[in-house]
């Protein structure tokens, strides 16, 4: 922990969870009423010693008590006043800093309210392109995907989940596993203590599938289209549904999803996670990336694993004493369609629909296999590092194509010196940033040449003698 985090919102709720006064509070930790006064204000931090008595006396689990829920609840609040909806709004940085220091719960309702919003508002737009086709009335969904819930899960934990960590270093040990002989060691820890065998089968017996668990005959089936890299991942997946079940359940089960669907989907992503971190486990990994300052290449080549798996497992670097770079990532593919996303380091990623066009992430298709960066920033004044590169999943021969991605992997302007792939940059510079936004439909930029679709919050000018840059042309919104 920080010794000088600031928790004095969580100190002030514990103490009235206790129904105790300041004074009572402050005899029990053995320091002066004004001095608890101003840790609950935020004038004093929380120290290590005072973190200590404050787990002997009132039994709170320091690891989630000493966590930086403040910066996860800045970057939601961020999230909800990028709207067009607020461009009226003068509200800075310090406002949601001040916010979410002083009032957490008031923030979260926020964030929370915002989100039941956004959904109605989806829902009415969903409801709206169904009356206009009658004949697929019955097909409108109000439910949130069961994607976006497993989604959300996965942020509210900062893509960081301890407990599997510390499963896949207890593999590494039961199993005897050996750098540079990964697929062996799993094959035969599968063997020893499960009684289950792998076999590698040819695509045309395969089909679509690249792991198929044989229950009965105790076997795993792996296509031979699977990278080595790929059949290390898909065995470590399989010995988390078989080793640590319980552990997925139990985590699941915590989450609050709603459906069986979402249940399932999470369950999966869990396993994925515990496999990524078998493939690059978490101390020699933060090592190796802070070592080669985050160089993806040296990665994959030194833990044997994909660019993308790389990338993914770079964003879990949130281990409390170790953490790394706070990335962002996104997976979409040469149609603008998104299928993986994570905003970290509070980077604004739409919850429906592509990105912004003017974002590197596209122009990666160009050059397929380059690595491009850029420096990009916000409506809000954000400024992040990004950079971008096309990846290929492996398909199943001449009827079944390879399919190909672009990858985005970026994090807040200050943490841009530490990547080796910002050397050159100049990082000082944020008037040469590319101005960027989070998709058309939120954002305010008038004078982008790349929109697609006009502004949520504008009304739309149609006039036949005028063209600008952009086909469409806006009045300013109510009341301005």
């Amino acid at each position: 922990m920080d010794k000088k985090a600031m928790l004095g919102p969580k100190v002030r709720r514990l103490r009235r969870d206790h129904g105790l006064t300041q004074a009572q509070m402050a005899e029990k930790l053995g320091i002066s009423p004004s001095y608890l006064n101003l840790i609950e204000h935020n004038q004093r931090p929380v120290t290590v010693p005072l973190l200590l008595k404050l787990g002997q006396q009132f039994g709170v689990d320091l690891q989630s008590f000493a966590e930086d829920e403040e910066s996860r609840l800045v970057a939601g609040l961020r999230e909800v006043f990028a709207d067009p909806l607020f461009d009226g709004s003068d509200i800075k940085n310090q406002d949601f800093r001040e916010l979410a220091a002083v009032a957490p719960t008031l923030g979260q309702a926020v964030v929370a309210l915002y989100r039941a919003f956004r959904t109605s508002r989806d829902d009415l737009q969903t409801l709206s392109e169904r009356v206009a086709d009658r004949e697929k009335f019955h097909l409108v969904q109000t439910s949130s995907f069961p994607q976006d819930e497993v989604r959300d899960l996965f942020q509210a934990h900062s893509n960081h989940f301890a407990e599997l960590e510390e499963a896949a270093e207890e593999l590494w040990q039961e199993g005897r596993l050996e750098k540079g002989d990964l697929y062996r060691g799993l094959t035969d820890y599968l063997l020893n203590n499960h009684s289950v065998r792998v076999r590698l089968l040819p695509s045309d017996i395969m089909g679509y599938a690249v792991r198929r668990f044989d229950r009965h005959g105790r076997r795993i089936l792996l296509s031979e289209m699977l990278a080595p890299s790929g059949r290390n991942f898909q065995l470590a997946c399989q010995i988390a549904l078989l080793r640590h079940r319980d552990l997925l359940n139990r985590i699941v089960e915590s989450s609050g999803l709603t459906g069986d669907e979402a249940r399932r989907l999470a369950r999966i992503g869990l396993a994925n996670y515990f496999a990524a971190a078998v493939v690059m486990p978490y101390a020699r990994f933060w090592e190796a990336a802070n070592q080669v300052r985050y160089d993806i290449e040296i990665l994959r080549r030194r833990f044997d694993a994909s660019f993308e798996q790389v990338c993914q497992r770079l964003t879990t670097l949130q281990r409390p004493g170790a953490k790394g770079v706070p990335f962002f990532l996104m997976r979409v593919d040469s149609a603008g369609n998104v299928s993986k996303r994570f905003s970290g380091a509070g980077f604004h990623l739409a919850r429906f629909g592509g990105g912004c066009a003017r974002w590197i992430v596209y122009e990666a298709f160009r050059t397929p296999g380059k690595i491009h960066s850029q420096l990009a920033q916000m409506p809000d004044g954000t400024t992040y590092f990004s950079i971008a590169r096309t990846v290929v999943k492996a398909g199943g021969g001449f009827r079944s194509p390879p399919q190909q991605f672009a990858i985005a992997l970026g994090c807040d302007l200050q943490h841009a010196a530490q990547i080796t792939y910002a050397d050159g940059v100049d990082l000082e510079n944020t008037e040469a940033a590319t101005p960027i936004g989070v998709n058309c439909r939120l954002c305010p930029r008038l004078d982008c040449s790349q929109r697609a679709f006009p502004p949520l919050n504008h009304r739309l000018i149609v006039d036949e003698n005028l063209r600008g840059l952009s086909p469409y042309l806006f009045a300013p919104p109510a009341g301005e």
